[in-house]
């Protein structure tokens, strides 16, 4: 059955990095993924996501700070996080879906299955 699971949380100080990993299993690395976060109080957002061609979207929040990447011989993606700020604490989930694109990916409602989270604390 279809799981994703993150990895890679961890306390730090603020403009430091972190990078998060999803490990993607028995699911089509060809399909669109998405990362998301849920910050203590409030509703899951989008940070960033990447079309089954590669194409990138990143929330206005993370831009120039983030990277999503994917390795596709392993099956894992990445979110690199740099220049980390208190406000990026979160509960952090990567999410794997078959519909949708452009900007559209940054909404949960277009993922099917979705990991556990990992948590992030800036």
């Amino acid at each position: 059955h279809v799981q994703l699971v993150e990895s890679g949380g961890d306390s730090v100080q603020a403009g430091g990095s972190l990078r998060l990993s999803c490990d993607v299993r028995e699911y089509s690395f060809s399909s669109n993924f998405g990362w998301f976060r849920r910050a203590p109080g409030k509703e899951r957002e989008g940070v960033s996501a990447m079309d089954r061609v590669g194409r990138t979207f990143y929330a206005d929040s993370v831009k120039g700070r983030f990277t999503f990447s994917k390795d596709n011989a392993k099956n894992i993606l990445y979110l690199q996080m740099n220049s980390l700020k208190p406000e990026d604490t979160a509960i952090y989930f990567c999410a794997a879906g078959l519909y949708g694109s452009g900007w559209y990916l940054l909404r949960d409602d277009k993922y099917a299955y979705w990991g556990r989270g990992t948590q992030v604390t800036v």
